[in-house]
């Protein structure tokens, strides 16, 4: 089954070589599109001079940093037009190892979303602060509550799709960025009656670069939350088929 990893990228060109090698190293099925947002420090220049020689590596180039909700639908939209079977999402900065993806390929023989669960099986987060820490598991716990959805990491960014997910939501509808991006891919993948599974994974915090994450993206995650509940307030979860 062809299989494509989406990787949005702003300026990740410490890291973006170096993560190629590894994600294509780890499955032979694997191919890889990097969807860069025109990174001044010249991301989309390595990745260009790298797809010369690798027919598996693919590059989208956006016209400018519109973020990493709609750089992941851009994706996907991609994924579906050239019909790859599995799709997954990570991050560009080492912090989800590549060496993980034969865990979830093999997670998706009996779950339609996997996802690369930091608190699967207890913590397993390195180099964060505490006060990150916190944050993360509050957001789970949080998102849990409110909406009532079963899964223990509810903002990893670490996740392999079935094709049939994306093709059945309605992607034009998900606006959100973010941690709250990965919440609402979830809990609409869940009230369409998809089952989700998750695979511990062990989380290291980036290698080089700057983390993106600001207060803007913690307050549109708690907001999600209950735009979410009010959408779907009257609707029923589908049944699994």
């Amino acid at each position: 089954m062809r299989s494509l990893v989406v990787i949005p990228t702003y300026n990740e060109k410490e890291n973006i070589g170096r993560l190629i090698k590894a994600v294509l190293l780890a499955d032979s099925s694997l191919e890889m599109l990097i969807v860069d947002d025109n990174s001044p420090d010249g991301t989309a220049l390595v990745v260009k001079e790298l797809a010369k020689s690798d027919p598996r590596l693919h590059l989208l180039v956006r016209a400018s940093k519109l973020g990493l909700g709609s750089a992941y639908i851009a994706g996907f939209r991609y994924a579906l037009e050239e019909n790859y079977g599995l799709i997954f999402e990570m991050d560009a900065d080492f912090s989800h190892d590549p060496a993980a993806i034969p865990e979830l390929i093999a997670g998706a023989k009996e779950h339609d979303l996997v996802i690369g669960s930091r608190y699967k099986n207890g913590i397993s987060v390195v180099n964060w602060p505490l006060r990150r820490l916190m944050l993360s598991l509050l957001a789970s716990l949080y998102v849990r509550i409110i909406l009532g959805l079963s899964v223990n990491d509810c903002t990893s960014g670490f996740k392999c799709f079935n094709r049939r997910v994306l093709e059945r939501l309605d992607l034009g509808k998900v606006k959100s960025d973010g941690y709250s991006f990965q919440i609402e891919m979830n809990y609409r993948a869940h009230m369409e009656g998809f089952k989700i599974g998750e695979v511990p994974i062990i989380f290291n915090d980036r290698r080089a670069g700057h983390s993106k994450m600001n207060s803007k993206i913690v307050y549109e995650a708690l907001l999600v939350v209950w735009k979410l509940l009010f959408e779907f307030l009257f609707r029923k979860r589908k049944v699994s088929s």
